[in-house]
């Protein structure tokens, strides 16, 4: 099995990259393989709703940046994290800006499979964040893998967060739920117990 983590950082190995670091280890220690990507500083596009990636299986017609390459890696990924700091109370917006397009057009990539997010910032804004992010999961049927407190750490550099004990102790818990989640969907395939069949969605228009 493999956890897909995704670095919404622009700095490399910065406080998002630290806590993400430290559920890598706490997943590895189960037996379960972990691949941290990093979105770095290069611009992302945005969704535009152009609807192209309806016709075209699930491929997002912008072909210029990582998104198309997530999406590829998610068709062969068991769990997701996202990683994000705290800007102006809220997630990156590259990282938002992602997401939007990961979800848009490759939903089913990530469909039924268990995610968490995670943020790191110096102060506040964090439960905002993680929220935030979160919406994408439960609009499209993930289950939401938590700790035993909101998954967040604190700090303005790597050492710092090094220093938020309470903080690196959520994150190791948050892989050790992550890797019971996903043996337990392991066990109910092999128990012949699957995921529900998707509906068709019913949209309610509100202006009559």
């Amino acid at each position: 099995m493999k956890v897909l983590m995704i670095n919404g950082s622009p700095n490399q190995e910065g406080c998002t990259f630290t806590a993400l670091s430290e559920i890598a280890k706490s997943l590895q220690e189960e037996g379960i393989d972990t691949e941290i990507i990093q979105i770095g500083k290069n611009a992302i596009r945005d969704c535009i709703g152009c609807g192209a990636c309806r016709k075209n299986g699930g491929t997002c017609i912008f072909k210029d940046d990582m998104v198309n390459e997530i999406i590829e890696k998610a068709k062969t990924s068991d769990g997701f994290i996202f990683g994000s700091p705290v800007y102006y109370a809220h997630p990156a917006g590259r990282l938002l800006t992602l997401l939007d397009r990961l979800f848009y057009a490759g939903g089913s990539a990530f469909r039924y499979k268990p995610g968490a997010a995670i943020v790191s910032a110096r102060r506040a804004g964090t439960t905002a964040s993680i929220d935030a992010i979160t919406k994408h999961f439960t609009i499209n049927n993930m289950p939401v893998v938590s700790s035993n407190y909101w998954a967040m750490v604190h700090g303005n550099t790597p050492e710092q967060v090094k220093q938020d004990l309470e903080g690196l102790q959520i994150m190791r818990l948050l892989g050790k739920n992550m890797t019971w989640i996903l043996k337990c969907i392991e066990a109910g395939k092999k128990a012949g117990i699957n995921h529900p069949e998707p509906v068709e969605k019913i949209y309610t228009n509100f202006i009559r």
